[in-house]
C-alpha cells in the first residue's frame, strides 16, 4: 500500500503532468516523481510533446544514480513499446528502481503490458494509487481513446461575443490541442506547440457533417478540442458531441432586476459539476449527463 509520502509524490506527478496538457496529443500528459532508497524526491518530469522524452525518462535523468534502489511514481503505466522514444519499462529496469506505483492503466499498452513487464523483472508494482485525482488530466485522453473522437468543451462569457471580452475562452486555448473559433478557423491551442511534423491542424469544418469533422479533428491527433464562444457554428453543428461546458457569468450587484442573461445559463442534458467565483465573473462548469456521440 502506498505510504503518505508516495501519495504526495504522486499529487506532485499528477500536478506537474498537466503542464503537457495541449501540447503532448496524440500521447497522453503523464507526469512522474522518482523518490530514492529512502523515500526522497530526486527527480521529477513530464511528458511535452510526441517525439521527445517520456515523463519516466525525463525524471530519471533528473534523478541519476539516486534512483537505484528507489520508487517510481508515474500516473499512467509505463508504456511497453518502441514508438519515437524506447519503452518507458526498460527505462525503469535499467535504472534498477524496486518499485514502481502507477494511477492509470494504460488502455493502449502493447503486449504484456509494462505494468507486467516490470513485475517480471522482479520490480514491486502497485497500480490503481491515486486513480481518480490522475484522471482529472488523462480523463480527456482516455475519452478520445473510447470515444475514437476528441473531447470537446465549449467555452464562453455570458454577453460577450468579442475575443478581448472573452475571459472563459483566453486562458483555456493552451490547454487544448485545437481551437475552432468564432468565424469558424481551426488553430493549435498553443501555436507551435505540438512540435513540427507531428500534429496536423485541419483547414475548415465540414458543413453540416458533424461526423465528418470529428472524423477529421481525430485524425489531425487532436484528443482535446475548445469551441469558443456563444455565436459560433461550431457549437451547433457539434452540440451532441459537446463533452463539457465552461461558461463565466458576470457577477451583479446584491439587489438587481433580472436581465435577459439571467435566463437558462446551461444547454439541455448538461449538470453542474463545478461553481468558483474568479473576478468579475463566476464560473460554471458543466458536464454532459449522459454519453455523448462516438465516431
Amino acid at each position: 500500500m502506498a505510504t503518505p509520502n508516495e501519495l504526495t509524490a504522486m499529487r506532485r506527478a499528477i500536478a506537474i503532468s498537466a503542464q503537457g496538457l495541449g501540447t503532448t496529443s496524440p500521447n497522453p500528459p503523464v507526469g512522474c516523481v522518482i523518490l530514492d532508497r529512502d523515500g526522497v524526491p530526486v527527480g521529477e518530469g513530464y511528458h511535452l510533446r510526441k517525439g521527445d522524452h517520456h515523463a519516466e525518462v525525463n525524471a530519471l535523468t533528473a534523478a541519476g544514480e539516486r534512483a537505484e534502489g528507489g520508487t517510481a511514481i508515474v500516473t499512467l503505466e509505463p508504456c511497453n513499446h518502441h514508438g519515437r522514444t524506447p519503452p518507458c519499462r526498460q527505462a525503469l529496469i535499467d535504472a534498477k528502481v524496486s518499485r514502481v506505483l502507477m494511477a492509470v492503466m494504460d488502455p493502449t499498452s502493447r503486449g504484456e503490458g509494462g505494468a507486467t513487464v516490470l513485475g517480471q523483472a522482479g520490480i514491486e508494482v502497485e497500480r490503481g494509487v491515486l486513480e481518480q485525482e490522475a484522471l482529472l488530466v488523462l480523463g480527456p485522453w482516455l475519452h478520445s481513446l473510447r470515444t475514437e473522437r476528441p473531447h470537446i468543451t465549449w467555452a464562453y462569457t455570458v454577453g460577450a461575443d468579442e475575443d478581448d471580452g472573452d475571459q472563459a475562452v483566453n486562458e483555456l486555448r493552451g490547454k487544448h490541442d485545437l481551437v475552432i473559433r468564432r468565424n469558424g478557423a481551426i488553430e493549435e491551442g498553443a501555436p507551435g506547440g505540438h512540435g513540427e511534423g507531428t500534429f496536423c491542424v485541419p483547414l475548415h469544418l465540414a458543413d453540416h457533417k458533424p461526423g465528418q469533422t470529428l472524423r477529421a479533428l481525430a485524425e489531425a491527433g487532436a484528443r482535446a478540442v475548445l469551441i469558443e464562444g456563444t455565436l459560433n457554428e461550431a457549437a451547433r453543428l457539434l452540440a451532441d458531441a459537446v463533452d463539457r461546458v465552461i461558461i463565466d457569468v458576470p457577477q451583479t450587484t446584491p439587489s438587481s432586476r433580472p436581465t435577459a442573461a439571467s435566463g437558462r445559463l446551461l444547454p439541455d442534458g448538461f449538470s453542474m459539476v463545478a461553481i468558483q467565483p474568479i473576478g468579475r465573473y463566476v464560473r460554471l462548469t458543466a458536464e454532459r449527463a449522459a454519453p455523448s456521440v462516438s465516431l
